[in-house]
């Protein structure tokens, strides 16, 4: 049976090592709220207020945070294979060494994010607004970039193998040592 928390006030609450696997916490807030190791298993924090969240080492696989504000959040080290991130707010979040393989960050606000050795494998960020990101060594194998805004971002490393970049914004980019084979670049 699913639990419906949505609406609930989590304000600044520490949920550490929690299990809320499978919980409706839609349009929760959890502002400056501690999710430490938490088992977030295919819960719903769509539209969810997660500003400056600690979720690290928390697993959120399967999770829907469309529309989520994530800004300044930690979800370093966390596994997030397949989660929904279409609209949400991660502007200046820390996603470093996080697992966001076939994930769905369309239109997405990633500005100024380090996403460093991050595996975006597959992942759909059409649209997505990565300006002045760190993608230094991220794994961006055919991932679908397409439209998305790379304006000023670090790229040093990554991996863009098959990666669709098609009508994306390139200018002033870092591509020192990165791997562009099978790149996809139509205008």
């Amino acid at each position: 049976m699913k639990k419906d928390l949505n609406q609930i006030n989590l304000n600044k609450v520490n949920i550490d090592y929690a299990d809320l696997s499978g919980v409706d916490l839609s349009g929760a807030n959890l502002r400056g709220a501690n999710l430490i190791s938490a088992d977030l298993i295919g819960v719903n924090l769509s539209k969810a207020n997660l500003h400056k969240n600690n979720l690290y080492g928390a697993d959120l696989s399967d999770a829907d945070l469309s529309g989520a504000n994530l800004r300044k959040a930690n979800l370093n080290l966390e596994i997030l294979r397949g989660v929904n991130l279409r609209g949400a707010d991660l502007q200046q979040a820390d996603l470093s060494s996080v697992d966001l393989s076939d994930a769905d960050l369309s239109g997405s606000n990633l500005r100024k994010s380090v996403l460093g050795e991050t595996n975006l494998r597959g992942a759909n960020l059409r649209g997505a607004d990565l300006q002045q990101a760190d993608l230094s060594s991220v794994d961006l194998s055919d991932a679908d970039l397409s439209g998305s805004n790379l304006r000023k971002s670090v790229l040093d490393k990554t991996n863009l193998r098959g990666a669709n970049l098609s009508y994306a914004d390139l200018r002033e980019i870092d591509l020192n040592e990165a791997n562009l084979q099978g790149a996809i670049f139509d205008w």
